[in-house]
């Protein structure tokens, strides 16, 4: 069902649409998490080293997946919030277009470059095999995940966050069987991982298709739509740009990091890529409350109602900080045994190292999770420029402060220890540039100290 988001109290509006996204990345998540409990649990250490350090490089496919998603989700959802509905279909296929293209040469570069790119993050011998077994067979799947990112985004646009959670808790759930049915029981090994997230997204993808083409053709419009329209290709591609340069580069700077991870052993890179999907498990949640406030603030300033857009970032504050409390408590409290789901019968090294990263880490989620609410909100108007400034700010900050903090006693350790540090000066500055949005002449919201 399509929403207004232009109407009603804005803290209710906003927890009922966030809610639904936070329990689909969620089971998103759970795709990842489900190939590295499986990898470590039925394979091996080795194998779950594998998939932690192809995933760093499938990061940077997602990365585009994401800039497509969210510049469709953005200016869909202005024009829903203007009511201007053959433009919308107009942008809906023009993404579709744009997103397929994209998809294409990814898979093209990826495909070629495989072996390449293992060989940049310096992939130690006894892995190179399994993680470009894993590499290219995720490569074979972008479609999916490109496409189900779009619909996904179309979703979100029209104020829908239930459809795609119905999905992914359905496909997620299946994901885990067949990577136990592939592993266990056909004994494919990482490629049985690498198939079961194959197929799951895509029974993902293709359902998601249908109903977002069911939902459109409901939406009434004057006059035919245009099946492409360079210009609002250029509107797409000025927010999904910037969106995937920040991703992509996020996903570089990582990829730097797992090389310097690298240079500790396979003992460290397994406890890393165990406690790096727990701790990616919390931020890609507190990312998609703030794409879901990017879709608040784009439907109310396509509505023109600049006063909606306060109480939004301070609801969506009050949501991000509710959560950040049990699951910084949970990681410190419980973390070895959450790193023992992925690890059997796993190394010292390994499992210090994981326990270590979740500690360091899990008391700042109430730093980053305002940061990308207010990135949210900078999203959802368009202004991309000041949002990717706080962005290449932490990332910076946290490549450069790895590598040196490395070099010293911290050692492995002085990696954990760089986050922090980006996390807090990039918030200070994304904070700021909401403070200073076109949104702050705007006047108080007629009521709203009135309870809901």
């Amino acid at each position: 069902m399509n929403t207004d988001l232009t109407t009603g109290r804005p803290a209710t509006v906003l927890r009922r649409f966030v809610l639904p996204l936070f329990g689909s990345i969620i089971f998103q998540q759970l795709y990842n998490i489900a190939d590295s409990l499986v990898a470590g649990k039925f394979i091996g250490e080795n194998a779950l080293a594998a998939v932690g350090n192809s995933y760093e490089i499938t990061l940077i496919f997602i990365a585009f997946a994401f800039g497509c998603n969210i510049g469709c989700s953005v200016v869909v959802s202005t024009l829903f919030g203007a009511k201007r509905f053959r433009e919308l279909k107009t942008a809906v296929s023009t993404a579709m277009i744009m997103s397929g293209a994209v998809c294409g040469l990814l898979m093209l570069a990826g495909l070629l470059g495989c072996n390449s790119l293992l060989g940049l993050i310096r992939t130690p011998g006894e892995l190179l095999a399994d993680s470009a077994l894993y590499l290219r067979i995720y490569v074979w799947g972008l479609p999916f995940v490109f496409f189900y990112n779009i619909s996904t985004g179309i979703f979100s646009a029209l104020g829908d966050s239930k459809t795609p959670f119905y999905f992914l808790a359905v496909s997620s759930t299946g994901n885990i069987a067949m990577d136990i049915w592939f592993v266990a029981g056909f004994h494919m090994g990482v490629a049985g991982v690498a198939w079961a997230t194959f197929l799951c997204q895509g029974v993902s993808c293709v359902l998601a298709l249908l109903f977002v083409f069911r939902r459109l053709k409901k939406i009434r419009a004057e006059g035919r739509s245009e099946l492409f329209s360079a210009r609002i290709c250029g509107r797409i591609a000025r927010i999904a740009v910037p969106s995937i340069l920040q991703q992509s580069f996020i996903s570089i700077g990582n990829i730097i990091i797992q090389g310097v991870i690298n240079g500790f052993g396979p003992g460290v890179m397994a406890g890393y890529s165990a406690g790096i999907k727990l701790n990616n498990l919390v931020i890609t949640s507190f990312t998609t409350l703030g794409n879901g406030v990017s879709n608040y603030a784009a439907q109310n300033l396509g509505a023109g109602k600049m006063d909606r857009i306060h109480e939004g970032f301070k609801a969506g504050l009050r949501l991000v900080w509710t959560l950040s409390l049990p699951l910084a408590v949970l990681y410190i409290t419980c973390g070895r045994w959450l790193l023992l789901l992925f690890m059997n019968e796993p190394s010292q090294e390994a499992l210090n190292t994981g326990i270590m990263l979740l500690r360091i880490l899990s008391p700042f989620y109430f730093v980053v999770s305002a940061k990308l609410v207010a990135d949210g909100i900078l999203r959802g108007a368009s202004l991309m420029g000041r949002f990717m400034i706080a962005t290449f700010t932490d990332l910076i900050l946290r490549v450069v402060l790895a590598i040196l903090l490395s070099r010293t006693s911290l050692g492995a350790t002085g990696i954990w220890c760089a986050w922090p540090v980006g996390w807090i000066v990039a918030t200070a500055i994304s904070v700021f540039f909401y403070m200073n949005g076109p949104w702050r002449k705007a006047g108080p919201l007629p009521g709203s100290r009135r309870k809901s």
